[in-house]
Formats: structure tokens, C-alpha cells, sequence
């Protein structure tokens, strides 16, 4: 699966070990940023650039989910506001296997944003396994909430 991952400063470390670890996973991991531990850096614009890319894909593609996102900063929350900005876009912040499962089967969430100030790498290689192994239920309420948040963005 293609996944495009990137983080800020304070997600770093927690990006460089998951993606040498989908790496490991046979996973085509697309390194959006930052490259480099910059403690002057900004999570908006990796978080941007992530959703953007993404988004791109979607468009372009004729899969029903061509690829999917990882965020990664010190809460989550950030690049949760960040790429939620993007057109087409649906980003999550979780802490826990069961609430990013909840948020793909429900909420057709393609981004998940994880906070790394508050999980260890153990735990957040158990979100993005849950992550990307469920998928989004074609139930028609949860397609129809999706199609409302679409109009929402003007996707």
C-alpha cells in the first residue's frame, strides 16, 4: 500500500521508526517532511503536505482508496486541523487500535495524525496496523454522512 507519512519536530522520531518499519512491511512509504529534526519547523506544513498529496492520488485515481496518510506531531491535533483543510480529505487523531478502527469502518478516515508526546512506538505501530487493515464500511448511513461532509468541502 502506498502511505505518505511526515512529521514535525516533535514527531520526528516516532515517523523515522514507523516508516523504516512499513518499509520492513513491504509498504511504499512516501517521506513528505520534514527530512530533518528541525526544531523551527511547523506541523501546518507537513501536515498539508501530506493531505495534498493524498488528495491528489484520489483524484487521479480510479481505486476507491489509492493510498493513505500518517501525521505525526507532539498532540495530534495539529496535523489533524491541518490536513482537514484539504479537499477530500478526512483525518483523524487517535490513541488506541479501537478508536482509528471506529473512525475507518464509520467516518472513511485517510488520514490518521498521531500524537507523539502521548504513545510510544509500540503503541502507535498498533494504531497504524488497525489503521490500515480496516476499512471503511460501504453501510448507506455512513456513506451518506460521508457524501454530506463532501458537499461540506466541495469535494
Amino acid at each position: 500500500m502506498k502511505i505518505y507519512i511526515a512529521a514535525d519536530h516533535r514527531g520526528f522520531n516516532l515517523k523515522e521508526k514507523l516508516k523504516l518499519w512499513l518499509t520492513q512491511k513491504g509498504h511504499d512509504v512516501i517521506d513528505c517532511g520534514n527530512d530533518h529534526l528541525d526544531p523551527q519547523d511547523d506541523y501546518v506544513d507537513f501536515g498539508l503536505a501530506i493531505a495534498r498529496k493524498l488528495a491528489e492520488d484520489i483524484t487521479h485515481s480510479h481505486k476507491p482508496e489509492p493510498a493513505l496518510g500518517i501525521g505525526i506531531c507532539g498532540s495530534g491535533v495539529g496535523m489533524t486541523i491541518a490536513a482537514n483543510r484539504i479537499k477530500g480529505i478526512r483525518a483523524a487523531l487517535s490513541t488506541s487500535p479501537d478508536h482509528i478502527k471506529h473512525a475507518r469502518e464509520n467516518d472513511h478516515v485517510n488520514i490518521l495524525a498521531l500524537p507523539a508526546e502521548y504513545i510510544d512506538a509500540s503503541v502507535a505501530r498498533d494504531i497504524v496496523t488497525a489503521f490500515l487493515t480496516t476499512s471503511s464500511r460501504r453501510i448507506p448511513k455512513y456513506i451518506r454522512r460521508s457524501q454530506k461532509l463532501d458537499q461540506i468541502s466541495g469535494y
